[in-house]
């Protein structure tokens, strides 16, 4: 089974299949929207859907040192890029979302909003520092700034992480429901814990 699978994400059509995979969330929005399926308040909806799936997107791209290392199908990583650049992507239509349906595409309002509003602005500093790592994914970036200061900027995911659950956190407690949020902080406390016991170990 490990033979097949780090065969198959070595495979020319791995990543094809992982792009489509990756999409269908926001095809299925795109489609949702058109056909009025979101709801008596489809703009909220959206908002919240593409944070969620930012969030889901985050997990999964933690997900695969660990995944790779404790089922030994090394071929995963090739796919870590390209599920770090959904986590940006849905990160992107989060923000476009709430720019465009709550505050109009006015720039004023939305830095006013940003400045007032703890959650906003602990959500807007993560998608900043997200797009630092978004835009030097690539190979020319890695070999510009060296693979040691490359792998140290990317290590802020850690840090993404930390303020993309602050901001779920805060954006729930207004309506004291944290039952979701319990579930994000167990799956990306489990997962920022098992790097962390895997460092302690190896030294």
């Amino acid at each position: 089974m490990r033979l097949l699978l780090n065969r198959w994400f070595s495979s020319a059509g791995a990543k094809p299949v992982w792009l489509v995979l990756s999409m269908l969330p926001a095809l299925w929005l795109t489609w949702a929207a058109f056909q009025d399926l979101l709801g008596a308040n489809p703009a909220e909806a959206l908002v919240r859907a593409t944070g969620d799936w930012t969030l889901r997107a985050l997990c999964l791209v933690l997900a695969v040192t660990p995944v790779r290392t404790v089922s030994g199908v090394v071929a995963l990583a090739r796919m870590r890029r390209m599920a770090g650049l959904f986590v940006y992507f849905y990160a992107s239509l989060h923000l476009l979302s709430y720019a465009w349906f709550d505050m109009g595409f006015e720039a004023n309002d939305i830095a006013k909003d940003i400045a007032k509003r703890p959650f906003i602005l602990v959500g807007f500093t993560a998608f900043v520092l997200l797009s630092a790592l978004a835009g030097t994914s690539f190979d020319r970036a890695i070999k510009a700034m060296g693979g040691k200061w490359w792998r140290r900027l990317h290590r802020g995911v850690y840090l993404i992480a930390g303020l993309a659950l602050l901001h779920f956190f805060w954006m729930r407690a207004g309506k004291n429901n944290f039952a979701e949020v319990a579930v994000y902080a167990v799956l990306l406390g489990g997962l920022l814990g098992w790097r962390v016991l895997r460092t302690w170990r190896s030294r």
